[in-house]
């Protein structure tokens, strides 16, 4: 008997040739020749990524806050040629945050 005689469903589709170097290159790495087994396990058992990048786009709003408050003080210490320690302190805890929010990004990345 046929290992895959129990399979009477065809799944046809194309790929480019940068995609199918692609797989070849896949292929190699899992030490197989056999694309049909190879395309079978990885869209049965493959993994799909997807990755959740509201932490990213909340870090960058944070930088941007902190990029606006920068040159308001900046702008502000060309004016007056002073700088206020309150100006200083807004900056420290703009980095202090941006520096939380880096650390539970690496976090998650390195949970992947």
């Amino acid at each position: 008997m046929r290992q895959d005689e129990g399979r009477t469903v065809g799944l046809y589709f194309k790929v480019s040739p940068e995609e199918m170097a692609l797989i070849e290159q896949k292929m190699e790495q899992a030490g197989t020749g056999n694309k049909r087994a190879y395309l079978r396990k990885m869209a049965v058992d493959g993994y799909v990524i997807h990755l959740d990048m509201g932490s990213v786009k909340e870090l960058i709003k944070i930088l941007r806050s902190i990029s606006n408050n920068v040159n308001q003080i900046a702008r502000r210490c060309s004016e007056i040629r002073n700088l206020y320690g309150e100006d200083v302190e807004d900056l420290r805890k703009g980095y202090v945050e941006v520096q939380k929010e880096v650390a539970l990004l690496v976090g998650r990345f390195v949970k992947l």
